[in-house]
């Protein structure tokens, strides 16, 4: 931590405000920069001398360290479970429609969600697993069909 108050360029270097149309505004904090070098002790017995103990010290002019990193985001599998009532053409139809699955795939996990109990229709983002589940639901209800699908973390 940089003793004192910053010097006026490398605050606000350090503190950006930044306005986000989702988040709104926020102030950003950086870090300083980290392999800065301090300077030679200047004057006459060394660091301890008569200009103080040296701490810490920041060229203004120099560039601040922001460690960049990519993060993926947590994916969700969207998953459907089996019931009693649901018919295999209304499951076939959804996946058509909802996850744009060939025939041949929305059969399979048709199939695969009569034969073991549920089957992932598809992996995503959150956002666009609980939209899918969403939309998947209010379909479902609408048509007077019982089937239920959720998505978990993958």
């Amino acid at each position: 931590m940089y003793p004192g108050p910053l010097p006026p360029r490398l605050n606000s270097i350090l503190r950006k405000q930044v306005h986000d149309p989702h988040w709104g505004s926020y102030i950003l904090l950086m870090s300083p920069p980290r392999n800065q070098k301090k300077p030679p002790p200047s004057g006459p017995g060394g660091p301890s001398g008569p200009s103080g103990p040296s701490g810490p010290e920041f060229d203004e002019d120099a560039g601040v360290d922001v460690d960049i990193k990519p993060t993926t985001p947590k994916r969700y599998k969207v998953l459907y479970h089996n019931d009693d009532y649901t018919t295999m053409e209304f499951v076939i139809e959804t996946l058509l429609r909802f996850f744009h699955k060939t025939q041949a795939e929305a059969t399979h996990i048709m199939l695969t969600v009569h034969t073991k109990g549920n089957a992932v229709a598809g992996v995503y983002t959150r956002d666009v697993a609980e939209t899918k589940v969403e939309n998947v639901m209010n379909h479902a209800r609408e048509s007077g069909m019982p089937l239920l699908v959720t998505s978990e973390p993958e």
